[in-house]
């Protein structure tokens, strides 16, 4: 496959990679939209990430069709993990699926790349929220942190700045909204074909981790996809009873002995590559999880396990891709954050914070004037106090 190959790392200081990139974030902003769209009261939750994942589909095999050996599709399944559940829920058939219900806070998460260059975007909604119907209590609390949270990142993922800045100004806002990040949490750097890269942000570590858990400096022309999920609980995620459907393929070597286990190994090998998938994406589902058991106990791949905070507790999320440019930090996915629709008791008190909120998420770029039909993801300065 193109990414065993021992080639040059190709970043985004290559205006092609910069294209790839862009039209991978506008895939996912468009899916992502018709994503949220489909989450009504009495929605089943699988048929929704079904939906997700044929559009991503179909969305990636419409660019670069000329180029036949060009991978393209999938860079994360879509999922839907509602309320007290933090990620990774995407049911297959055989297991139990969620029907969404009125007040009910929706995470959705989901990726696409184009030749292995990934856009990744989460983004929170709670049903039935209006200007007539807002969001309050800790609902709008965490919503409102998570926001904030991955806002005050963005501004921070600058060269020369380092990762424990952005770990820090999240733990800072989640605190003024009485919220705690969810503990060891990790937002990577992507590379071609890499959707986990070495350099990592953590989100709330302990201290264990904070010993084994690296500071280290931005630097220009890295690409990073900033994930922020903030809980009203105690922010420690653990596995319940929902079963893994997510998993990636490592480069770990092993000589599996099944047959079931190779043919399901080589099926990801052609089909997903290093990319995450979904067993639902195999036409016999009883043949895909016999496979994956055996890869999984020689770490041949990776599981994404489905984590929750304690039951009557709530998460948000909030993740965007981000292009470090030269010029600032460049955001090509996300979803416009509605404040009108949260209201939150809680208020940003820190002057430092509130500071880095007002000011623009990328002044250089912002300064230049638009090009006719251009959208502007640069998010501008926020009025911190407006939205409290």
């Amino acid at each position: 496959m193109a990414e065993d190959k021992d080639v040059i790392e190709k970043t985004i200081a290559e205006d092609l990679v910069v294209t790839k990139y862009k039209m991978a974030g506008e895939i996912v902003n468009r899916v992502l939209k018709q994503v949220i769209d489909k989450c009504v009261v009495g929605a089943s939750v699988r048929e929704i990430c079904e939906f997700g994942d044929r559009l991503l589909l179909d969305e990636t095999s419409k660019v670069f069709k000329k180029e036949k050996d060009l991978k393209k599709g999938i860079a994360f399944p879509t999922c839907i993990s509602v309320n007290n559940c933090i990620c990774h829920f995407s049911p297959v058939p055989s297991e139990p699926d969620y029907t969404l219900k009125d007040e009910d806070l929706c995470k959705v998460d989901l990726g696409a790349h184009i030749d292995g260059f990934i856009a990744v975007v989460a983004h929170t909604i709670v049903l039935g929220a209006s200007t007539d119907n807002k969001v309050t209590g800790r609902k709008a609390d965490c919503i409102t942190a998570a926001h904030y949270a991955s806002q005050a990142a963005l501004r921070l993922l600058k060269p020369g700045h380092d990762s424990y800045a952005v770990t820090d100004v999240i733990q800072t806002v989640a605190e003024s909204f009485k919220c705690k990040p969810i503990e060891g949490m990790l937002s990577h750097q992507l590379k071609q074909f890499k959707i986990n890269g070495e350099k990592t942000i953590i989100q709330n570590p302990s201290d264990a981790q904070r010993k084994e858990h690296e500071e280290f400096e931005f630097d220009k022309h890295e690409v990073y996809a900033m994930d922020v999920l903030v809980s009203t609980g105690e922010g420690v995620g653990k596995e319940a009873d929902a079963r893994v459907s997510i998993y990636k393929k490592t480069d770990e070597v092993y000589q599996l002995k099944l047959k079931a286990s190779r043919m399901f190994y080589s099926a990801v090998r052609t089909k997903h590559g290093n990319m995450p998938f979904n067993l639902r994406s195999f036409e016999e589902e009883t043949k895909a999880k016999l496979g994956v058991v055996e890869c999984v106990n020689h770490k041949l791949i990776e599981p994404f396990q489905v984590l929750y905070e304690k039951t009557g507790e709530l998460v948000a999320q909030f993740k965007f891709t981000v292009l470090l440019m030269p010029n600032g930090p460049h955001k090509i996915t996300g979803l416009p954050f509605e404040p009108e629709l949260c209201q939150s008791e809680y208020s940003i008190t820190d002057q430092d914070v509130k500071s880095l909120l007002n000011s623009s998420a990328n002044p250089k770029a912002a300064k230049k004037k638009k090009k006719k039909g251009e959208a502007v993801t640069e998010p501008q300065p926020m009025e911190v106090e407006a939205a409290a």
